[in-house]
């Protein structure tokens, strides 16, 4: 019995000394570019963790450098973002509720689809799509990054989406036709209220794909008044002759404070989502 105890003891001992050297490692990089981001001089490499003093130069540097338009990369990011989100979330919601709710000819055949088509990674079309934008005069605009996200969310999150719905009851759905409710009745006023804990998980999910893109952005944005963050910053450390690396620093303090601050007030609900949503197939 000892013998057991301590070799349960010794386990446990193992697992948080593992929990803890995978913590240090997720949390030293995010800790290091947040102490540069307050060191003086525009260097990456410092004989130490913490600079000898701290400054506020770098931060003020971003809004008034005439160089650098990083409101303006802010703004445009955020407009992106947030239209790909809500675009997309509601292409996700309609295709998720579509393949859970009716029985179609070819059903399974779309849903092995999605899953396939998911499966492959977004860059592999990229030329395809660049000449398709091309013809339709969409090269270096806002609008093509927004069709692109949110005509591609619903591969990302309609088989998950798809499982949270059905785990709601069908019941639900034959009450409410009874009363007289159509099947858009019955998404907007009983699916869409029952389903905060998935709506929260593919809106976030949405909003950080384009927040912090760029492959897909680089490709399309050509004008600097264009570009957004992803582009910017990549831009400020790209050369030789402007490796701000200290600049850069904070500038992603800033791009990660909004996505810090949504997955703490959401994370209980966007744990829900995610879990819900991998019960069913």
């Amino acid at each position: 019995m000892i013998g057991l105890k301590t070799a349960n003891k010794l386990r446990l001992a193992a697992s948080y000394l593992v929990l803890v050297i995978l913590s240090i490692c997720a949390l030293y990089p995010a800790l290091w570019v947040v102490i540069a981001s307050f060191r003086p001089g525009k260097s990456l490499y410092s004989k130490t963790l913490l600079p000898d003093h701290f400054t506020l130069d770098h931060y003020r540097e971003l809004f008034t450098s005439k160089t650098f338009m990083f409101g303006t990369w802010y703004m445009n990011t955020l407009k992106i973002a947030t239209l790909s989100m809500i675009i997309g979330v509601t292409l996700t919601l309609l295709t998720s509720y579509a393949v859970s709710r009716f029985r179609f000819k070819l059903r399974k055949t779309t849903l092995s689809t999605i899953l396939v088509l998911g499966m492959f990674p977004g860059f592999m079309s990229m030329i395809a799509i660049f000449l398709l934008l091309k013809e339709f005069n969409l090269l270096d605009t806002h609008m093509a990054l927004i069709i692109v996200y949110a005509a591609g969310a619903p591969l990302g999150g309609t088989l998950i989406a798809k499982g949270f719905f059905d785990s709601i009851p069908r019941s639900l759905d034959e009450a409410a036709r009874i009363d007289g409710a159509t099947n858009f009745t019955i998404f907007t006023r009983i699916i869409i209220p029952l389903s905060r804990p998935m709506l929260t998980y593919l809106a976030l999910t949405q909003f950080v794909g384009p927040w912090v893109d760029f492959i897909f952005a680089r490709l399309i944005l050509r004008t600097k008044e264009n570009w957004t963050l992803a582009v910017g910053l990549w831009d400020i450390v790209s050369t030789s002759q402007n490796s701000n690396f200290t600049l850069f620093a904070a500038a992603s303090v800033f791009i990660a404070i909004p996505i810090i601050i949504l997955f703490i007030f959401l994370q209980r609900l966007l744990v829900d989502g995610l879990t819900s949503g991998a019960s069913k197939g």
